[in-house]
């Protein structure tokens, strides 16, 4: 099990930036593929952005393809999420997740698929105003 604890969110103005952090805890970090989910009101929890255990392949939904950014340090046992750009429709409560399936590699719809994540952070909210 792999503890996660989300960080960075807020308010910010349409054209801004945050960065979201997510301490892991519990199990080694470097060995699990990684991601970022949303939720907005109403809605169901989509996919932003995934990266494999070593840091060196990463996934997008198109929504923030080009504007958000995924990267992970190992050693520090943190996963980061780089929001630019940000618009009203990024509003969201943000979740970092674990896949604790070691050392796994898959297809790109794989990672895109929150069924494949075991471990979820308690979320950060994200509010862009227009």
């Amino acid at each position: 099990q792999v503890q996660l604890v989300e960080s960075g969110g807020g308010l910010v103005q349409a054209g801004g930036s945050l960065r979201l952090s997510c301490a892991a805890s519990g199990r080694a970090f470097g060995s699990n593929n990684m991601a970022w989910f949303r939720q907005a009101p109403g809605k169901e929890r989509d996919f932003v952005a995934a990266i494999i255990w070593s840091g060196g392949s990463t996934y997008y939904a198109n929504s923030v393809k080009g504007r958000f950014t995924i990267s992970r340090d190992n050693p520090k046992n943190t996963l980061y999420l780089q929001m630019n750009s940000l618009k009203p429709e990024d509003t969201a409560v943000y979740y970092c997740a674990a896949d604790l399936r070691r050392y796994y590699s898959s297809g790109s719809d794989y990672y895109s698929d929150k069924d494949n994540y075991d471990d979820w952070g308690q979320g950060t909210q994200v509010t862009v105003s227009s």
